[in-house]
């Protein structure tokens, strides 16, 4: 466990973990579970620079701007380790969403609220992991499989079940052509009967929900069939101007004899 905390009793700036003998005055329950806790000042340094710890705990009894400030960085650090803010009880009125904390706990709370509390965290956390590993993306498009939801520059699009299976696998194979025969087989399966003229009306109703900013991302092969073409990223464009076009001099026009 990683304490960020302002004290100077229990804060050491290099992130070592402090003599449990001490006590841990941020959270004393921390002291009668069987956690190894190490110390350090708010801020963000220990957490990139240390061992990545099971949770962080950010101590906010006193200094709650601090605090804010420290629980908003690591959150848009983007580390995936749960956080938690510590706080006394009038302390409460202080927090909310933007601190983009995972749970608050009681300076004063008993060790098996404290170990709940860490366990459920851990077990959000992980939980997040794996549906954002299950995510599939290409730029503006994002396919959730656990929801059949797709979302694209964050609006959802209104997909029927075979419409989402289809974006679904040809988003997950980008640039690989598959036939129509191939498609029906992998998306409508061994047992469906139909012709292959259902798949050019689903790709056909995909690209219009898709709109015509999108609809290319499903591109057709001439006599083979259909790929899904991932967003590229958007060019660099040079920050030096372009060098001036050279000056021509004309030659001066023939005064003639003086």
């Amino acid at each position: 466990m990683l304490v960020l905390t302002d004290s100077a009793d229990s804060a050491d700036p290099a992130g070592a973990a402090p003599d449990r003998g001490d006590g841990n005055p941020v959270l004393p329950a921390l002291d009668l579970l069987p956690h190894q806790v190490r110390a350090a000042e708010l801020g963000i340094s220990a957490l990139l620079s240390g061992p990545t710890p099971d949770a962080v705990l950010v101590d906010a009894r006193s200094d709650l701007a601090g605090a804010r400030a420290t629980c908003r960085l690591l959150a848009a650090a983007g580390q995936g380790v749960p956080l938690i803010a510590v706080v006394t009880g009038a302390g409460l009125i202080a927090v909310a969403a933007d601190w983009g904390i995972d749970d608050v706990v009681l300076a004063g709370a008993e060790p098996a609220e404290v170990e709940a509390r860490l366990r459920l965290a851990a077990g959000r956390a992980a939980l997040a992991a794996d549906g954002d590993a299950e995510l599939v993306r290409s730029g503006d498009l994002v396919i959730d499989p656990a929801t059949y939801s797709v979302r694209l520059r964050g609006t959802p699009l209104d997909l029927t079940y075979k419409e989402f299976e289809l974006l679904k696998f040809l988003a997950q194979h980008p640039g690989r052509v598959f036939t129509r025969d191939q498609l029906l087989r992998e998306v409508w399966g061994y047992d469906y009967f139909g012709g292959t003229r259902t798949v050019d009306v689903h790709v056909r109703r995909l690209r219009a929900k898709l709109g015509s900013e999108y609809e290319s991302m499903i591109g057709t092969v001439r006599q083979v069939g259909y790929k899904f073409i991932a967003a590229q990223p958007p060019r660099q464009l040079p920050d030096t101007d372009p060098a001036p076009a050279p000056s021509i001099k004309t030659p001066a026009a023939d005064q003639g004899p003086r």
